[in-house]
């Protein structure tokens, strides 16, 4: 009987920036070349230097560390950061990717109440889309929930699926707070998924970016399936390490999510 073989696929697993919240964008580059990641996906916020491109080039080169992606200021705390145009956010995203070396865009559907801005994102992201070699990954979201009420915060809809783009963010923390089936919300995506945001939940109405196999999302299996169907795109921890008591905590967490990641990001195969 033939012996089965371990298949690694050429998905690289970055860190997040946003994974070492309140700790500087800074911080994230230099956990990430001690932990041994591939590199990083820059959270544009209200960080100073997550919106340079010359110190975050500079950080990359010190560090040794590529920046893989870059997630636009999409979030109600960045309605400032880059202009308050989300199309110019996203273009100076795309520039910034451009320059870095970046394959990949992360971008939020819009806000309901952005109505042109929503009314014209589908044929808008695809014009972006068609300038440059950089992929403009939309990101599933989710309803916003108190008690039992529920709003649909998101335009065109929080489940991106519903819509046609050239390319898609997966993230089970979103699908989680959703009480959406992950892999389901995968399938669909098919073979347009060209970006993970690897996390866990446990189906709060609070987005929890749990560390990997802490919740209840199918985390492991995901990447197996990843694995078995040759994934090239990017995976990307972003967790949440807010409530770690230490930095010394904080780094144990994010060594737990890369090796949870590695363990899984790979398939039994027979020669």
């Amino acid at each position: 009987m033939a012996e089965p073989v371990v298949r690694i696929p050429d998905a690289k697993v970055a860190l997040s920036t946003a994974s070492v919240y309140p700790e500087s964008t800074a911080t994230a580059f230099e956990i990430a070349a001690r932990l041994g990641y591939d590199g990083v996906e820059v959270m544009v916020w209200t960080d100073p230097v997550s919106q340079d491109i010359d110190a975050l080039r500079r950080l990359s080169d010190y560090h040794q560390v590529p920046i893989l992606a870059v997630h636009a200021p999409c979030l109600l705390i960045t309605q400032r950061v880059w202009s308050t145009d989300p199309w110019v956010k996203l273009q100076r995203a795309r520039a910034a990717a451009e320059k870095l070396g970046a394959s990949t865009v992360v971008v939020h559907p819009p806000f309901r109440w952005q109505r042109q801005y929503a009314r014209d994102f589908v044929t808008g992201i695809w014009r972006m889309a068609d300038e440059t070699d950089v992929r403009f990954a939309v990101e599933n979201m989710y309803p916003w929930r108190y008690r039992d009420r529920e709003m649909l915060a998101y335009a065109p809809d929080w489940d991106v699926t519903k819509d046609d783009y050239r390319h898609f963010t997966v993230d089970l923390s979103h699908a989680a707070t959703a009480r959406t089936d992950a892999l389901a919300l995968v399938d669909r995506m098919g073979d347009r998924l060209a970006h993970v945001h690897l996390a866990d939940g446990k189906g709060s109405a609070k987005d929890e970016h749990l560390v990997p196999g802490r919740g209840g999302q199918p985390c492991a299996e995901l990447l197996e399936g990843l694995a078995r169907t040759g994934f090239d795109g990017h995976v990307v921890i972003e967790v949440n390490t807010r409530r770690a008591m230490s930095a010394a905590e904080r780094e144990a967490d994010l060594a737990e999510a890369l090796a949870f990641t590695r363990l899984h990001l790979a398939s039994k195969v027979r020669r």
